[in-house]
């Protein structure tokens, strides 16, 4: 039975000796081959970034979804996110790939300590990792080749610098791949897209006055996506975030009901899910460069 209580790993030195590794070269940076680590099963915790390319895996879960990882993907973990893996049967793709392990204090007093923040793709899903061609798996390959020769030679005051900078290549090629996935999986992205629009569609239309305007995760939720993901991809397919997706559905019943009924702004808002007027106008106006009553008045 699987351990549902995540087990912190604090350290990469930690990480080695648990999974029967001889210790990092560096401590703080590493890179694994996954075919030479033991396997293992349950819940973790880490306290540094992973990025890797695993085959062979068998069931991963990131909250509640699921992904086989028999293909061949890459995914991104940041510190503090929970990662459950079930213990493999009847795995027939052999166990390859490698796994890029930074410790938050390599990159402490660089520009990329703040920046790594910056890339959404550490916040998906498991079930949303990156698919890449062969042309572009192995360019990623070689990015990691140039990490392990440079921290398995002399370390000397250049060493962390140009690790650094690799390290960024390859943040900024997974941001380029991820780009192009949006647009090859455009049939099941806009799928997604249909679905939010339904789903904002229904909850203006219903009566949600205790329920309060929609937030971002419980649209991410309901869509079985991740904040994160579901922000990147709307941003490329509408240029537009969630929350802008909900101000629009928002404003677009706004002005139905300021043009079709009688209601005062006040019962609008409050039917809109707002606790305050004063908030609703705002937002209209904003929207529109117009208050809800001069709205309303241009139809008189």
């Amino acid at each position: 039975m699987v351990n549902t209580k995540p087990f912190r790993i604090k350290t990469i030195t930690d990480f080695h000796r648990l999974r029967g590794l001889p210790p990092p070269e560096h401590p703080l940076i590493s890179v694994v081959d996954y075919s030479t680590i033991t396997p293992a099963h349950g819940s973790a915790v880490f306290d540094y970034y992973s990025i890797s390319i695993k085959r062979g895996v068998g069931k991963m879960f990131y909250g509640q979804q699921e992904y086989d990882f028999d293909e061949g993907v890459m995914y991104f973990m940041a510190p503090n996110q929970v990662l459950r893996v079930e213990p493999e049967q009847n795995v027939t793709t052999k166990r390859s790939g490698w796994i890029l392990l930074i410790h938050p204090d390599f990159l402490w007093n660089t520009p990329l300590a703040k920046t790594i923040k910056q890339y959404e793709f550490f916040d998906y899903s498991v079930n949303e990792a990156l698919f890449l061609s062969e042309k572009e798996e192995a360019t990623i390959n070689n990015i990691i080749r140039n990490i392990q020769q440079e921290y398995h030679s002399s370390i000397d005051k250049f060493s962390q610098s140009i690790i650094i900078s690799q390290i960024e290549t390859l943040l900024n090629y997974s941001e380029r791949f991820y780009q192009r996935q949006f647009i090859t999986r455009k049939i099941n992205n806009h799928q997604i897209l249909d679905r939010l629009e339904k789903l904002l569609s229904d909850y203006f239309t219903k009566d949600i006055v205790t329920k309060g305007l929609p937030a971002v995760q419980y649209i991410a939720d309901t869509l079985n996506v991740s904040p994160s993901y579901l922000s990147s991809m709307l941003k490329l397919l509408t240029g537009q975030s969630t929350q802008q997706h909900i101000h629009d559905k928002l404003i677009e019943k706004a002005k139905e009901k300021l043009s079709t009924t009688s209601l005062s702004v006040s019962e609008i808002a409050y039917e809109l899910g707002f606790e305050h007027s004063q908030s609703f106008s705002k937002l209209f106006k904003s929207k529109t460069s117009l208050s809800p009553l001069e709205f309303r008045q241009s139809f008189n």
